[in-house]
C-alpha cells in the first residue's frame, strides 16, 4: 500500500463528468493528516506510518486523581499521549492510525499528508462505521418474508419457524433473527476518484460511502482491482 488518507464525511452531491454525464459522488475532507510515528523493524518489529487527525484543543482537558490537569484524548486521557505528540512535534489530534506504507521509511515525524496524494480515476477502499438503526425485526434487518396480512393470522412481520421441534432441537448458530441493526465496520471497495481538491482538502468518490455526516472515514489505494 503506497496511498491512505483519514477524512469526515461531509455529504452527497453530483457532478458532471467530461463527456457530460451525470455522477453521483460522496464529498470527503480528506486530511490534513500528520505523520505522528514511523515504526519501524529495528524498534517494533515492523514497518508503518502513524498519522494524527484533526487537532484537539488545549482547553478539553481533565483531571487525575492527584488533581492535574491532564489533555484529554481518545486513545489515553493522560500525560504520555501530551508527551508522544509533542516528542513528533505536532499539534494534538483527535485520531490516530497506523497506515503499513511500502515506503515507511521516506515518511518522518510531522510531515503532512494531504488529498492530493490521490489523483482522479484512482481506485479506493473506503472503511467506516455505518449509520445504527437501533433494534430491528428479521424483516428489516434480514429482508425476511413477511407473514399472511389476513385477519385472523398470529404473525404479520414475525419472524417464522426457527427449526424442528425434536431434531435437532435447537436453533443453529448462525440463525438470523431481530436485533441490533448498523453501527458496523463497513468497507465498499472498488470506489473511483472523481476530483481532488488540494487546496479545500476535498475528494469526490463517485458513489456512497458508509456512515452518517463527521463520521471518519478511511480511505486506502484498493487492494482488489475490478476486471
Amino acid at each position: 500500500m503506497k496511498k491512505a488518507i483519514l477524512a469526515t464525511k461531509i455529504g452527497m452531491t453530483q457532478v458532471f463528468g467530461e463527456d457530460g454525464t451525470l455522477i453521483p459522488v460522496t464529498v470527503l475532507e480528506a486530511g490534513p493528516c500528520v505523520v505522528t510515528q514511523v515504526k519501524t523493524v529495528e524498534n517494533d518489529g515492523y514497518e508503518a506510518v502513524q498519522v494524527g487527525f484533526k487537532d484537539i484543543k488545549e482547553k478539553v482537558i481533565t483531571k487525575d486523581k492527584g488533581g492535574k490537569r491532564q489533555i484529554a484524548h481518545r486513545h489515553g486521557t493522560n500525560k504520555a499521549m501530551a508527551g508522544h505528540f509533542k516528542k513528533a512535534g505536532t499539534s494534538n489530534k483527535k485520531y490516530l492510525k497506523e497506515f503499513k506504507f511500502e515506503n515507511a521509511a521516506e515518511y518522518s515525524p510531522a510531515q503532512e499528508i494531504k488529498a492530493d496524494i490521490f489523483e482522479v480515476g484512482d481506485k479506493i477502499d473506503a472503511t467506516a462505521i455505518s449509520k445504527g438503526k437501533g433494534f430491528q425485526g428479521a424483516v428489516k434487518r434480514l429482508g425476511q418474508h413477511r407473514g399472511p396480512m389476513k385477519h385472523g393470522s398470529k404473525f404479520h412481520r414475525h419472524q417464522g419457524s426457527n427449526g424442528a421441534c425434536s431434531s435437532p432441537s435447537r436453533v443453529f448458530k448462525g440463525k438470523g433473527m431481530p436485533g441490533h441493526m448498523g453501527s458496523k465496520k463497513v468497507t465498499v471497495q472498488n470506489l473511483e476518484v472523481v476530483r481532488v481538491d488540494a487546496d479545500k482538502n476535498l475528494l469526490l468518490i463517485k458513489g456512497a460511502i458508509p456512515g452518517s455526516k463527521k463520521a471518519l472515514v478511511t480511505i486506502k489505494e484498493t487492494t482488489k482491482v475490478a476486471k
